[in-house]
Order: structure tokens, then C-alpha cells, then sequence
């Protein structure tokens, strides 16, 4: 389970199970770092990769399930793997449901635990992924001008270049050649690209202004 480039946080107040599960990380190639309490892990740095949590329920003061709620509402979100001596039907369901990767109940087996970390840093790289995609995109739109955003708000509609040219009082060859530019700013190689791009766009909450 090599994860080069990604980490692991390991929450949990007990100094002998943060040093076993960073041996059994280490072991593997993967870069840990381990905290005593949630308090000492909403301090860190996050860092700049892949990352997931492998979280104790059970912690003085603030409980793993409750800052599970906290991350989530301060978009610090990241995929977490919880682990529990004295874990219930009741609290494992409610970790799921709050998007929890998996809930190992100790003492488990090593490689239920590593392929469960495995599961959630691919998770987290692909939300990172959908990020970064995300924000190039909007990139690309920002480069557009006021007038192209208009163009391609109408494009993906299905309009004619005739009928935008009426709507927005432009002559064809003009809608053309705002088309062209529209095209090869927002890197889309055929129509249906460009829809697509649009609609990715609409769905965006930090979509630019479309004009």
C-alpha cells in the first residue's frame, strides 16, 4: 500500500497505538503523522496532499464522531477511517452516514486497516482532482470576455449562430468569431464539449459571473 506524495493523520490519545500504527504506516512507505487529540490536529498544518484521518472514537473532551460534524462544517473536510474499542451498531451507522470511509472495531486485522486508508486517500485524491479541474475550468472562463460569456451562455443552449445574432444584436460573422475565440479559450474541441463545460460550470457554487 505505497501512497508516495499523501499522508496520514493518526488521531488518538493512546502514545501506544500512535506508535504501533505509525511503525505499521512507515512500514508500508507512507508518510504519518500522529496527534493525541483533535484540539492538536485542527492546529497542524495541513499540508498540500492527499491526506485522510485514521480517527479514535472514543478521546478526552471532544469525541471522534463530533469532530467528524466540526470538519465538515468548516470545510476541512477529509476522508476518515475511524477505529474503536468501544464502538456500537448505533455510533458506527451514524459515522457512515456522515461519510465516514470505514469503522474498524479493535482489535483489527493490520491489512483491514491499510486497505481501508488505501480507500480513502484514492477518495481524497479524486476530490482533489475534481477540484483542480474545477478551478481550471473557471480559469479558462475568466478569460473569456463579457461579450464571449454571452456567446457561449447561448451556444449551449442550442442556438444558431443567427439566432444569437439577433438576440444580442451582433452580425453572424461576428457570433462566429466570438465562437472561434469562445472555443479555443475554454481548450474545447467540439461542441458537446463546450455544453459540457457549461454545465459543469452552472453546477460550480464558485462559478465566475457569467457576465
Amino acid at each position: 500500500m505505497t501512497q508516495s506524495g499523501s499522508i496520514v493523520f493518526v488521531v488518538d490519545d493512546d502514545a501506544a497505538v500512535r506508535a504501533s500504527l505509525e511503525n505499521l504506516f512507515r512500514s508500508v512507505g507512507q508518510d504519518v503523522r500522529t496527534f493525541a487529540s483533535t484540539k492538536a490536529f485542527a492546529l497542524a498544518e495541513p499540508g498540500d496532499a492527499a491526506a485522510c484521518i485514521v480517527l479514535d472514537v472514543r478521546l478526552p473532551g471532544q469525541s471522534g464522531i463530533e469532530f467528524q460534524r466540526e470538519l465538515a462544517l468548516t470545510g476541512r473536510s477529509l476522508p476518515i477511517v475511524f477505529i474503536t474499542g468501544h464502538g456500537d451498531i448505533a455510533m458506527s451507522v451514524a459515522a457512515m452516514k456522515a461519510g465516514a470511509v470505514e469503522f474498524l472495531t479493535k482489535p483489527f486485522r493490520q491489512q483491514d486497516l491499510l486497505d481501508a486508508v488505501h480507500r480513502a486517500l484514492e477518495i481524497d485524491r479524486a476530490r482533489r482532482s475534481a477540484l483542480a479541474d474545477a478551478q481550471t475550468l473557471r480559469d479558462r472562463f475568466n478569460a473569456l470576455t463579457p461579450r464571449e460569456r454571452e456567446v457561449m451562455a447561448l451556444v449551449a443552449t442550442g442556438k444558431l449562430n443567427k439566432q444569437i445574432a439577433a438576440e444580442l444584436e451582433l452580425s453572424e460573422i461576428t457570433v462566429k468569431v466570438h465562437r472561434g475565440h469562445i472555443m479555443r479559450k475554454m481548450q474545447a474541441t467540439t461542441l458537446p464539449d463546450l455544453v459540457r463545460f457549461w454545465d459543469r460550470l452552472l453546477a460550480d457554487p464558485n462559478r465566475p459571473a457569467a457576465s
